[in-house]
């Protein structure tokens, strides 16, 4: 059976919102807490409108704060489903702010959540295969695929890492901390 194609296109999200001061932390900046929830927010709408689906957060990649935002700055958000898998999708976010003052931007962060398709029953579900049509979309797959497979290595290296070694013991010397192990743990 042919499997059902959606266009990347489809999954396009973008919201934007002022920031008030009550979105500030204590130092008088946006709440990374608060840029957070408006990301997951926007991966969200972008898996659901995707796949059709109730989607739930499995993971979060890195999550860099790149610049500070500040009250009474314009966040944007940018989101697309940059990759699927059966039925999962990575979800890729922008975040830019603006001094709606001034027009000057800065990119905040970019960052890509992994969202699962469910059923009413909470049950997974299979999503629709993606539909590539430009270069910018193809570029987004594949460093989709190259996290993906980063991410397996890594998940990999832990699982065999034996932190217990000698050579592993050893290798702490090169930063700044001191062992004193408790001989009966």
């Amino acid at each position: 059976m042919e499997p059902q194609y959606r266009k990347a296109s489809e999954s396009r999200i973008t919201i934007s919102e002022l920031m008030l001061p009550s979105h500030q932390n204590f130092s008088g900046k946006i709440h990374g807490g608060y840029i957070l929830m408006l990301m997951d927010q926007i991966a969200f709408a972008s898996a659901s409108r995707y796949s059709g689906s109730y989607c739930v957060t499995a993971s979060v990649d890195t999550v860099d704060f790149l610049n500070p935002i500040e009250v009474g700055e314009l966040v944007t958000m940018k989101a697309s489903v940059n990759y699927v898998g059966n039925s999962s999708m990575v979800v890729g976010i922008r975040v830019t702010s603006e001094n709606i003052q001034t027009g000057v931007v800065k990119h905040c962060n970019s960052s890509y959540f992994t969202m699962v398709a469910k059923d009413a029953s909470g049950k997974t579900v299979q999503v629709p295969a993606i539909e590539l049509n430009n270069l910018t979309e193809v570029r987004r797959f594949c460093n989709a695929l190259k996290r993906i497979s980063l991410k397996k290595e890594r998940t990999l290296h832990e699982e065999t890492f034996d932190h217990t070694s000698e050579t592993a013991l050893q290798n702490l010397k090169d930063y700044r901390v001191r062992l004193q192990l408790d001989k009966q743990k």
